[in-house]
């Protein structure tokens, strides 16, 4: 079997793909960051010391204070001068996470653009704290590594793949894709795998493939609020099912609603949803997927965030369980590597060739160049290197700001602990109008993403997505500490 060959198993493929294997010091202090994620470490709990750690593990001291280091350096545990180290009080009274949403209305026109507009007009004000943006900081990404894939990339571009590969995308990068999806239990053929400008395109295309005007779709409560824009510009309606902070979409409800009403299709996020962060867990997965065949319902995957995860292993999408075509699979390196590139994907199962046809049919290609320069990073620029460093500092930038609301909100707000990503869903007391809290907070220089523009129906008046991905510093500080003070007005 040759080594570039999708067939390969997960972990070979994995340790291929990255050519940087994860080092013992690395592997030590997952495990221990997985204990504290679990709450089998809870914060203030002692870690045992050096030498203990050692002896019971079987490692070195070096290994041990390696591991040490890098959970301290990711804001998961602190030392004390001559007492040891401790796991993070990350709150002294961490708030409580928000239970599931009240079912929704049956079906509903969608009417959200306006709003959206008017809450993120403004976002482009570099002066703005940030905590209403969809996108982690810049900083965050390897953007001068990326200019010099691209000068490489380009260098090597034979000019006859220029046209040949406009509709299907750059051959190397799909080789690229379908080797890192061999990691979350995808084997996709490259066939039916389609480059898109990003996975907006990518979940248009497949939208349109399946729905006409006034059809029905199944999607999240709360949703993206781009899925209910889209959703309204093909003019269709939305069956919001409700979604729990940490398990997910719920399930009997979804089946409920497909014994009553045709729907045509779903569009889920089934690992680190926007916004709640919640993850459906493998089981639920496969419930999921029965219910998709069991009524031939087609779903389309939006799994962007699925490099985002702060575990050692990624969350495996629906997809890997597909065997009848049925999940279209969209994802994209906008939110984990190159935002501006708008370089994203789509595996269509039976739908492929119709998604193809309709691409050919619109923007026929997104950058060839751009496509290029990240096949060249993902082969050549330590992409797993990268995404590592990239889940410590979202971890830690996470646990800051769960921290500072702990000390600046009021009783009664509560909050997501999502495991990955840097989007938290706050549930603030009923009293509050998150419209009103976002443009008192825009009048001071403060951006938030309020709860309606997240429903079909405008429901979650007093809920807001707030974004962690930014550096923690003390201007974020005090944003927190503002928004902590409009909360507390009667």
């Amino acid at each position: 079997m040759r080594a570039s060959d999708p067939l390969e198993s997960p972990d070979t493929i994995l340790t291929r793909v990255s050519g940087f294997p994860m080092k013992r010091y690395e592997q030590f202090a997952e495990q221990m960051a997985g204990l504290i994620r679990g709450g089998v470490l809870p914060p203030g709990q002692k870690l045992p010391s050096v030498r203990q750690a050692a002896r019971t593990h079987g490692v070195s001291l070096s290994t041990v204070f390696e591991a040490y280091y890098l959970l301290e350096s990711r804001g998961l545990i602190t030392a004390r001068a001559r007492s040891g180290y401790y796991v993070r009080a990350t709150a002294q009274h961490p708030l409580p996470e928000p239970g599931p949403a009240a079912p929704p209305a049956p079906t509903s026109d969608v009417d959200v653009s306006e709003l959206v507009f008017s809450v993120f007009g403004s976002l482009k004000d570099p002066d703005i704290v940030p905590f209403g943006s969809a996108f982690p900081s810049p900083e965050l990404f390897p953007l001068a590594r990326l200019a010099r894939s691209m000068s490489h990339a380009l260098h090597r571009l034979a000019p006859d793949t220029i046209i040949a590969e406009m509709t299907e995308g750059n051959a190397e990068l799909r080789r690229q894709i379908a080797l890192r999806s061999a990691g979350f239990g995808i084997r996709r053929p490259l066939d039916e795998l389609v480059i898109t400008s990003g996975a907006m395109e990518a979940l248009n295309l497949c939208l349109q493939c399946l729905t006409q005007p006034g059809d029905l779709v199944a999607i999240e409560a709360p949703a993206f609020y781009a899925s209910l824009q889209v959703l309204e510009r093909l003019k269709l309606k939305a069956v919001e099912i409700p979604v729990h902070p940490r398990e997910g979409i719920d399930l009997d409800y979804l089946e409920d609603c497909l014994q009553r009403l045709p729907i045509k299709a779903c569009w889920f996020m089934s690992s680190l949803q926007n916004p709640l962060g919640a993850s459906l867990s493998d089981e639920r997965k496969q419930a999921l997927y029965a219910l998709l065949v069991r009524h031939r319902l087609p779903m389309i995957e939006d799994d962007v965030y699925a490099e985002l995860h702060f575990g050692d292993r990624p969350p495996r999408p629906v997809k890997s369980l597909d065997t009848e075509g049925l999940v279209m699979h969209c994802g994209s390196f906008s939110k984990c590597l190159a935002p501006g590139y708008r370089i994203g994907w789509v595996s269509g199962g039976r739908y492929s060739e119709a998604i193809q046809r309709l691409k050919l049919m619109t923007t026929i290609s997104p950058s060839i160049p751009a496509q290029a320069a990240i096949a060249d990073y993902l082969q050549h620029g330590g992409y797993d290197r990268h995404l590592r460093k990239l889940r410590h500092e979202l971890e830690s930038r996470q646990s800051s700001m769960l921290a500072s609301a702990a000390r600046h909100f009021p009783e009664g707000t509560r909050v997501t602990r999502p495991a990955g990503g840097y989007l938290l869903w706050f549930e603030f007391p009923e009293r509050v109008d998150s419209l009103q809290l976002c443009r008192q907070a825009m009048a001071l220089g403060i951006s938030l993403a309020p709860g309606p523009i997240f429903s079909a129906t405008r429901r979650f008046g007093h809920c807001a997505r707030l974004n962690s991905g930014h550096r923690w510093d003390e201007r974020k500080e005090l944003a927190m500490a503002t928004l902590g003070e409009l909360l507390h007005q009667p």
